[in-house]
C-alpha cells in the first residue's frame, strides 16, 4: 500500500455497541477451537458488543431455546489449553432444508444476533454463506407468518458472516495453516517418536495410517518430520509399480543397517488409477514381498485430542481477534470472508472463493489431475511434497552429478531443537546437488582444532526428531582462530560453508566476511541459518527452535495454572529465557493466557508494576482465582525476578500469595516440535541449492573466488518469504549491544494478550481489514518461498 495511505487505524475507534455476535464451532473438532472462541468472546466484549454462545453447532441455532446463551468474560476462562470444542459441535441435517434455516434465522432474530462467526471446516462455511444469501428472504417469510414485525425486518436486515478455518487436515485452500494442525502433527510425532524405539528394538516395518481423506497434509509433513521411508497421500499417487520401487527401497535401507522402516499412509491414499491404498494393503505387501516383521498402526481420533500446541493457541488467538474486527467493518456489501494467515500475516479471504478452489483440488483428483492438485494446494504443500522427494531418496552414486566442491556444515551458539534436522537436509542435499560434505565438530573452535570429517547420506538418518545438537555447539566467536580456522580450510580445500546457529553465527560470519581482505581462504560462498530459541536473529521473523522452547513453556505454564487452581487466590511469576529479545516472554503470555509479561523492548516501571498487582486484585474478587506473569530474564537490571515476586507479595498480602518459578534451561532441550522439524529441513535445504548456486557463479579457472557481500547471507523468513539477506546490509538493522533486532515483528501482537488479559490499550489494526483474492500460483514461484 502506498506511503499516502490514510491515517493509521485503530481498533479503540471501532465500537461493537448495539451489536451482539454470535459463535459457533461445526464440523470436526480441532484443538485451538477454544483458543478461538475465547478471542472472539473476549474482543466482542471489550469493544462493547453482546456475545452469544451457539452450542452444538448449527442444531443449537435450529433448536434455539437454551443453546443460545448470553456469554460473560469469566465464560471462556481455562479454555485456552482445553483441546476439541466446549461449546460442543454436531452435524446437522435440519441446517440443510430451508425449514431449518428459517428456524434458526427466527431463533437468532428473538435475540438480536445479526453477526456469525463461524469456525469449522469448508462444510460448515459454505452453509453459512447460504444462510447470509437467504437471510432477506427467511425475515420476509418469518413476517408473512407473523413470527416477527416489520420492524424486526428492516432493524434486522443484513447478516455478516465471518469465517475461521478449525480442521486438523489443512485441507482449506487461502490458508497456510488451519486451526488445530499443528497439534495434529504434534500427535502424530509424539507417536512416531514412541514407535521408533520399538521399531529399532526389534528390527520391525511399521505402517501408520494418519488422517486426511481428501487431504494429504498431515502425512505428507509427519513424512517429512520423522524422515519416513515411504509416503502415500492423495494428492500425488505414486507411479506404476510403485510396489517394485518401495520394496527397492526397503531392503536397500535394511541392507544399510538401518534397523526400522516407517511408511505413512493418508486414510485417503489412491493409486493413479484412484483405487485405494489402504495400509493392510500396504502391509501385506511388505510381508509378501520381503518377509519383514510389519505391524499397522491406526492412528485415529487420537490426532484430534489432546491440548493445542502453542502454534496453535497463538493463531486461534490472532484469527479470534481478527474475526470480530471483521464483523465490524463488515457491510452487506462486502463478501463473507474467512480470517486466515499467509506467511506470518492475518489477512481476510472471500469466503466463497475459498470454498470453491478446496472443491477444485477434489475435482482435480477425481479426474486423475494430480500435478494440477497439488499446485492448487497452494506452494507450502508443493514446497513439502519436493522437499520430501528430494531427501527421502538417495540416487544410485552413478547417477549423482561431481561437481568437487567440498562443502562444511557446522553449528554455533547454544543448542536448538530442530539444529540436527537443518544439518541432514544440508548433507543430503548437498550430496544430491553432487557436493562432498563435512561436518565440523564444536562450532568454530572445533573447526580451529581440525575437528572436521567427511559426513554420508546414511550418518544423519533419523536426526530429525533428535533435540539439542548432534554435531557440537559453541558460543566461541572465530575472531581469535582466523589463522587457524583458514588453514583447516586450506587443508581440507572447503569451498563453501553452511553456519547453522543464533546470534553468534551471525557475528562470526560479519567476522569471517571482514577476514577476506587477509585471507583468500574466506573468499567462499557462506550462509547462515537461524536457529536459537531466543528468536533474535536480525532478518527473519521466525529461527529454528523457538517453537520448540514455546511449547516447554506453554505446557509448563499449564501445569503451574493447573496447581493454582486449587489453592485459589495465588499469582505466578515465571521468568523465560531469551537474552534481552522478549520473543518467549511475549508469545508464551499469549499462549498460556497470562495476565502480563515484562519484556526489555517494552520499558515499564514502577507504575505500571502497580496497575498489574492493582488488576491482579481486582481478578481475585471475580471467579477466576489465579494469576500468571511471564519476565523475560533480562527485562530490567532492577526489576529481577525476585523483586517482583516481593513487590507482588507485599502489595499483594491478604488477597493472594505469590510463588516465583524459574523455568531455566528446560527451555533449550527436548525433541523438537514438528514446525522446527519442518521448518529446519525446508530452510536448510533451500540454503544448500543457494550454496551450489553460488559456486557455479563463482567458479573461475579452477577455483571459487567469491568476495562480495551478497555471497555471504542470511536466510530468513520474511513476512511471507524466504529470502537471502547479506548479512552486511542487516547491521543497520541491528542493536549489538542487546543482541536483538531494532525491529521486531511480533511487538505489534502484544496489545492481543492485553486485550484478551482484560487491559485497556491501544492497537494499531492498519494492517487488517484489506480483502485480498485467492491467488493460483504459478509453478514457478514454489521456489521462491513459503514455509
Amino acid at each position: 500500500r502506498s506511503a499516502m495511505d490514510h491515517q493509521p487505524k485503530f481498533f479503540e475507534n471501532l465500537s461493537g455497541t448495539g451489536k451482539a455476535i454470535g459463535v459457533l464451532t461445526s464440523g470436526g473438532d480441532a484443538q485451538g477451537m477454544n483458543a478461538a472462541v475465547r478471542a472472539v468472546v473476549r474482543m466482542g466484549i471489550y469493544v462493547k458488543a453482546k456475545v452469544y454462545f451457539v452450542y452444538e453447532g448449527y442444531q443449537g441455532m435450529v433448536d434455539g431455546g437454551d443453546n443460545i446463551v448470553e456469554v460473560s468474560w469469566e465464560s471462556v476462562s481455562s479454555i485456552l489449553q482445553v483441546g476439541g470444542t466446549v461449546i460442543g459441535s454436531a452435524r446437522c441435517k435440519s441446517f440443510r432444508t430451508r425449514e431449518g434455516r428459517l428456524q434458526a434465522a427466527y431463533n437468532l432474530v428473538q435475540r438480536g444476533i445479526t453477526n456469525l462467526c463461524v469456525i469449522g471446516g469448508d462444510g460448515s462455511l459454505t452453509g453459512a454463506n447460504l444462510f447470509r444469501e437467504e437471510w432477506s428472504g427467511l425475515l420476509e417469510e418469518l413476517a408473512q407468518k407473523e413470527k416477527i414485525d416489520e420492524e424486526a425486518v428492516k432493524k434486522y436486515a443484513y447478516l455478516n458472516i465471518v469465517g475461521m478455518v478449525g480442521s486438523i487436515d489443512n485441507d482449506f485452500c487461502g490458508t497456510d495453516m488451519t486451526i488445530g494442525t499443528d497439534s495434529a502433527l504434534h500427535r502424530i510425532i509424539e507417536v512416531v517418536d514412541a514407535i521408533m524405539t520399538t521399531a529399532q528394538s526389534h528390527q520391525r516395518t511399521f505402517v501408520l495410517e494418519v488422517m486426511g481423506r481428501h487431504c494429504g497434509y498431515l502425512a505428507l509433513v509427519s513424512a517429512l518430520a520423522c524422515g519416513a521411508d515411504w509416503v502415500f497421500i492423495p494428492e500425488y499417487p505414486p507411479e506404476e509399480g510403485w510396489e517394485d520401487s518401495m520394496c527397492v527401497k526397503l531392503s536397500e535401507n535394511r541392507a544399510r543397517k538401518k534397523r526400522l522402516n516407517i511408511i505413512i499412509v493418508a486414510e485417503g491414499a489412491i493409486d493413479c488409477h484412484n483405487k485405494p491404498i489402504t495400509s493392510e494393503k500396504v502391509k501385506d505387501l511388505v510381508v509378501q514381498r520381503l518377509g519383514f516383521d510389519t505391524r499397522v498402526t491406526i492412528l485415529g481420533h487420537v490426532q484430534r485430542g489432546g491440548t493445542p500446541s502453542a502454534f496453535d493457541r497463538i493463531l486461534a488467538s490472532r484469527m479470534g481477534v481478527e474475526a470480530v474486527l471483521a464483523l465490524l467493518e463488515a457491510t452487506p456489501a462486502t463478501p463473507a470472508c474467512v480470517v486466515s494467515l499467509s506467511g506470518n500475516q492475518a489477512v481476510r479471504l472471500p469466503l466463497m472463493e475459498c470454498v470453491q478452489m478446496t472443491q477444485e483440488v477434489q475435482k482435480a483428483m477425481d479426474e486423475g489431475r494430480f500435478l494440477e492438485a497439488v499446485r492448487l494446494r497452494g506452494r507450502s504443500f508443493e514446497n513439502n511434497l519436493n522437499t520430501y522427494k528430494l531427501l527421502s531418496h538417495k540416487k544410485p552414486d552413478a547417477e549423482l552429478p561431481k561437481t568437487n566442491f567440498n562443502v562444511a556444515v557446522l553449528n554455533v551458539g547454544a543448542p536448538a531443537a530442530g539444529m540436527n534436522a537443518a544439518v541432514r537436509a544440508a548433507v543430503r542435499v548437498g550430496i544430491t546437488e553432487g557436493h562432498k560434505m563435512f561436518a565440523v565438530i564444536d562450532g568454530f573452535e572445533g573447526f580451529a582444532r581440525g575437528k572436521i570429517k567427511e559426513i554420508s547420506w546414511g550418518d544423519v538418518g533419523g536426526w530429525t526428531g533428535q533435540g539439542g545438537s548432534i554435531l557440537g555447539t559453541k558460543r566461541t566467536l572465530p575472531a581469535k582462530y582466523l589463522e587457524k580456522i583458514a588453514d583447516q580450510m586450506r587443508t581440507n580445500n572447503i569451498n563453501a560453508l553452511m553456519v547453522i546457529g543464533g546470534f553468534e553465527a551471525y557475528l562470526g560470519l560479519l567476522e569471517l566476511s571482514a577476514a577476506r581482505e587477509k585471507y583468500d581462504e574466506f573468499c567462499v560462498p557462506m550462509v547462515m541459518v537461524p536457529a536459537t530459541v531466543s528468536n533474535n536473529v536480525p532478518g527473519s521473523d521466525f529461527s529454528i527452535g523457538a517453537d520448540t522452547a514455546l511449547n516447554t513453556i506453554t505446557d509448563t505454564c499449564d501445569r503451574i495454572k493447573q496447581s493454582a487452581s486449587g489453592t485459589k487466590r495465588r499469582v505466578f511469576i515465571i521468568e523465560t529465557m531469551g537474552g534481552y529479545c522478549g520473543y518467549l516472554a511475549n508469545m508464551g503470555a499469549l499462549a498460556a493466557g497470562a495476565d502480563a509479561a515484562y519484556i526489555f523492548e517494552e520499558q515499564f516501571d514502577i507504575r505500571e508494576l502497580q496497575a498489574n498487582v492493582e488488576h491482579l486484585t481486582e481478578k481475585m474478587k471475580t471467579s477466576i482465582q489465579r494469576g500468571l506473569v511471564l519476565r523475560n530474564e533480562n527485562c530490567n537490571e532492577n526489576y529481577t525476578t525476585d523483586f517482583i515476586y516481593q513487590l507482588y507479595s507485599e502489595e499483594g498480602k491478604g488477597v493472594f500469595d505469590c510463588r516465583k518459578n524459574v523455568l531455566g534451561h528446560m527451555q533449550q532441550g527436548g525433541a523438537p516440535s514438528p514446525f522446527d522439524r519442518n521448518f529446519g529441513t525446508k530452510i536448510s535445504a533451500k540454503a544448500m541449492q543457494w550454496i551450489s548456486k553460488k559456486l557455479k557463479e563463482t567458479y573461475r579457472k579452477g577455483k571459487v573466488f567469491a568476495n562480495t557481500e551478497d555471497s555471504v547471507c542470511l536466510l530468513g523468513m520474511r513476512r511471507r518469504n524466504l529470502v537471502f539477506q547479506p548479512v552486511a546490509e542487516l547491521k543497520t538493522e541491528t542493536d549489538f549491544v542487546h543482541r536483538i533486532p531494532k525491529e521486531q515483528w511480533w511487538l505489534k501482537l502484544r496489545p492481543l494478550m492485553k486485550i484478551l488479559a482484560k487491559y485497556k490499550t491501544s492497537y494499531d489494526v492498519s494492517d487488517s481489514g484489506q480483502l485480498e483474492h485467492v491467488a493460483m500460483h504459478s509453478p514457478k514461484e514454489a521456489e521462491t518461498g513459503a514455509i
